[in-house]
Formats: C-alpha cells, sequence, structure tokens
C-alpha cells in the first residue's frame, strides 16, 4: 500500500476548565490514503469539525502526530504550516464563507494572489474555473446575487483553484435544498474520482454514501469502523 497522504497518531485536543480538563478529542489515530473520499460522522459535539479543522491546519492547539505528504505537521514552524496547507487542502465551508464585496471571478482569484503568479496566469485558472463550474455567465455577480446553491459552487471552486490534493468539506450541503446539495455532492464524487483526496464532514447518510469509507465518532473518540 503506497504511503498515506494523511496519517494521524494520538491527536488529543482539550480545553482547562475548572478543576481539570475537558476533552474534545481523545487518542485519534487514523490513516487517509491518496484518493479516498472519506466521511466524518457522529453526533453533534463528537468532535468532527474540530478533527477537520486540525487536518486544514485552521487549529494549531493540540497534541500527537499529524503527517501529511510524509510531512511532520506537529514540528512544523506556524509559517511552514501556514505553506504546507495553501499548497495541498482546498477547504469548502457550510456558510460559503464568500467575500461580499469581491464578484464571483474577484473570489476565485483571492487564493491566487498568495502565489507567485502572474496577472496573466491568474487570468487563466480563474477563467478556466469559470468554464469547468459553468460559472461564466455570474462572473460579474456578487455573492448576495447568487442562490445558496450558487454560492457554494463558486465555494468549491475557489478550494479547487490550486489544485489542492486534499479537499476538507464541512458540512458542505447543510444550508441546502436537496436538489442542490445532490448536485454538490456529485461534483465531489466526480472529483475524487479524478484524483483528489475528501474528507467531508456530514450529518447525512445520503452524502456519506458518495464517499467509500465512514469514520464515526463520539465523545472525541473514533469508534468501530463500519
Amino acid at each position: 500500500m503506497s504511503q498515506p497522504l494523511v496519517s494521524l497518531r494520538n491527536i488529543e485536543k482539550s480545553y482547562p476548565i475548572a478543576g481539570g480538563r475537558t476533552w474534545v478529542l481523545r487518542r485519534i489515530h487514523l490513516d487517509v490514503q491518496p484518493g479516498e473520499f472519506v466521511t466524518l460522522m457522529g453526533p453533534s459535539g463528537a468532535g468532527k469539525s474540530t478533527l477537520l479543522s486540525i487536518l486544514g491546519m485552521l487549529d494549531a492547539e493540540w497534541t500527537g502526530e499529524y503527517l501529511l505528504e510524509g510531512r511532520a505537521v506537529h514540528s512544523l514552524k506556524p509559517k511552514d504550516r501556514a505553506e504546507l496547507a495553501k499548497g495541498t487542502i482546498g477547504f469548502v465551508f457550510q456558510q460559503y464563507h464568500l467575500l461580499d464585496g469581491l464578484t464571483v471571478a474577484e473570489n476565485l482569484e483571492v487564493p491566487l494572489s498568495y502565489r507567485n503568479l502572474k496577472r496573466s496566469e491568474r487570468e487563466a485558472l480563474v477563467a478556466d474555473m469559470l468554464d469547468r463550474f459553468q460559472l461564466v455567465g455570474k462572473k460579474d455577480l456578487y455573492p448576495n446575487q447568487l442562490s445558496g446553491g450558487q454560492q457554494q459552487v463558486v465555494g468549491i471552486a475557489r478550494a479547487l483553484i490550486a489544485s489542492p490534493k486534499m479537499l476538507l468539506a464541512d458540512e458542505p450541503t447543510g444550508n441546502l435544498h436537496s436538489t442542490q446539495a445532490k448536485q454538490i455532492m456529485e461534483m465531489f464524487q466526480a472529483l475524487n474520482r479524478e484524483g483528489t483526496t475528501v474528507i467531508q464532514v456530514t450529518h447525512s447518510e445520503s452524502n456519506a454514501a458518495y464517499g467509500h469509507r465512514v469514520v464515526q465518532l463520539a465523545d472525541g473518540w473514533i469508534q468501530e469502523p463500519r
């Protein structure tokens, strides 16, 4: 078997409280292979979104070992973590997180502004994404002029514009009706077939069915696989 894209060993997260600590994650061991589509499930408060934030390097307050493509994330300085994340990870959020004052095309260009690319290169990548996700006719619109489903499509396009190896999605269809949700999940499935590793957090059994494997969490612990 190839080297895991993600390898977590003994990942733990807790907060101090009066008289002790409250645990969010306990002894998390998880490997994700390149090209897998993994779903994190469990009740509210199980630690799913926290684990996704650690995977996405949005949360640095944890202990344990995290290897990404063989690189020891737990040993990296914050600046190096940020560089690794930008080059490897795309994030899709439930709330879209689009910038209201920017057009669709400008929102797509934001992740490219951190890279050493010529303007012509950035414009070519934006044009490619607009075409790929059928957003050409909406490129000059602002987020408040789009439906929820359209905003999420823009969010996915933005997450993918820098060609990440891993796409992390936190309740990506939570604000969408069922038809839009199906379109988004089919999009994830197609991206996964093209080689993008996908890790999603969801409460939806139908969304989980698009993936290869479900990892159940409860009270911060990974449960037996099913």
